[in-house]
């Protein structure tokens, strides 16, 4: 699979929708799906596991439902490798109605393959008397690849994660009023934590994704929205030769070799650098909007959770990373239609406020609450002119885990620098499309 263009028609498609549940055309009410005898029974393969803040937010939506419409929903949560187990499902008839996950999992899977529904009714049936298309914000349906080779959305979002450096509010209420506002601003904030005796920035290693953040994000903040994307997407290898690419090299190789991480963060175990942050033994940490969740057990008394965007650079667009969680509706589903409608269900605003106070995570909806812990990135999100997905939306099969992650490890944990991982990833990555055309 290679990567996707953006999605430039959506937009388009959504607008000028005006179809109903029942309307025929390009949604579930289909062909296809006008030959399935539906029943009142639906089953759903939910990538959440019994307990988890979120499993009870769907598992109280889907009772609400059932009580609503009389039908029954049978709900497996198994956790997250529901998406795995469906790629053999798909060659048999046992195909869940609906199923959930992350976007760079169900893209592979369904949305690139040609086997999930077009859910352009979806988007055009109304929740809270607005149309779905008018709930999400416009910028999160332009870039995020949602659309089949028709032009029409096979996947619709009910939340999002994005990232930010977080900080300690209450001991640096500084960086909410004056955060850096250039990598240069960023450096001087690290010199002078350092300088202070203090350890600037904690991070865990050993987790690929993580490190990576800080090349790929250096990169789009430089180069905007899709730079990554197009690098990665070069056959011959020669997009790598470009000198933003080596800055954005740089700017890892500093970090690495600045003397700012937390002594010994490249023989750490996750999430052992995130508790030493949390428990005030480091400045700053690059993570995902998760971290307050994920830390608050273990932070320091009256530790105030915030966050600022990595640093912009002059020039581009104000960006911000935003990776969506959602549901599709495999084409071989027995009753689409009552699936379809059970997803629009679930983005009403009670279950839309639940994800964001109860479940503390970011709902899809701009208008549903938010927890205090993740306002900050809450306001980047909604101030941000674009975003961008996790890997600048890269999905090619084991490029990112077998080419970005291994080199970029490399580079973050010291062991090469900027001109070596430059030079290292070109070769594999020429080498990867030799395999894969």
């Amino acid at each position: 699979m290679s990567t996707k263009s953006r999605f430039t028609r959506t937009l388009a498609v959504l607008a000028g929708a005006s179809l109903a549940l029942t309307a025929c055309g390009g949604g579930t009410d289909g062909p296809q799906a006008a030959e399935k005898q539906e029943s009142s029974t639906l089953t759903y393969w939910s990538m959440w596991k019994e307990g988890e803040p979120q499993q009870k937010v769907i598992a109280g939506a889907i009772a609400d439902f059932e009580k609503e419409t009389g039908a029954t929903v049978k709900v497996q949560w198994q956790g997250r490798s529901n998406v795995q187990k469906l790629v053999p499902a798909l060659n048999t008839n046992n195909v869940p109605d609906i199923v959930d996950g992350p976007y760079a999992k169900l893209a592979p899977v369904l949305g690139d393959t040609g086997q999930a529904l077009p859910l352009t009714d979806a988007y055009a049936a109304e929740i809270d008397g607005k149309k779905v298309s008018e709930l999400i914000p416009a910028k999160y349906v332009k870039v995020s690849n949602i659309k089949d080779k028709d032009g029409q959305p096979w996947m619709l979002p009910y939340s999002l994660s994005s990232d930010g450096i977080w900080y300690d509010a209450a001991k640096h209420p500084e960086l909410e009023s004056a955060p850096p506002a250039s990598w240069n601003d960023f450096i001087k904030v690290l010199d002078t934590y350092k300088a202070e005796g203090k350890v600037p920035l904690s991070a865990d290693g050993d987790i690929a994704g993580y490190n990576s953040m800080w090349f790929t994000t250096a990169l789009i903040r430089s180069s905007g929205t899709g730079a990554f994307a197009k690098v990665a997407a070069d056959k011959t290898g020669a997009a790598w030769d470009a000198p933003a690419v080596l800055d954005a090299a740089k700017n890892v190789e500093q970090i690495a070799k600045g003397d700012y991480l937390v002594k010994g963060y490249n023989a750490s175990k996750w999430p052992a650098q995130q508790q030493v942050w949390a428990n005030g033994g480091a400045e700053l940490l690059l993570n995902g909007s998760w971290i307050p969740t994920e830390t608050s057990t273990y932070a320091s008394e009256g530790f105030k959770f915030s966050s600022f965007p990595f640093p912009p650079v002059a020039g581009q667009p104000k960006s911000v990373r935003a990776d969506f969680v959602g549901w599709a509706i495999p084409k071989k589903a027995e009753n689409p239609k009552l699936a379809l409608k059970l997803a629009t269900f679930m983005l009403g605003k009670k279950y839309q406020d639940a994800y964001g106070t109860d479940a503390k995570v970011l709902p899809i909806r701009q208008d549903a609450a938010t927890s205090p812990e993740i306002a900050s990135v809450k306001k980047a999100l909604d101030s941000a002119e674009e975003v961008y997905l996790q890997n600048d939306g890269v999905t090619a099969p084991g490029y990112v885990e077998k080419i970005l992650w291994p080199i970029n490890d490399e580079l973050f944990l010291g062991k090469i620098n900027a001109s070596e991982f430059v030079a290292k990833m070109k070769a594999a990555q020429i080498g990867y499309w030799k395999d894969n055309s």
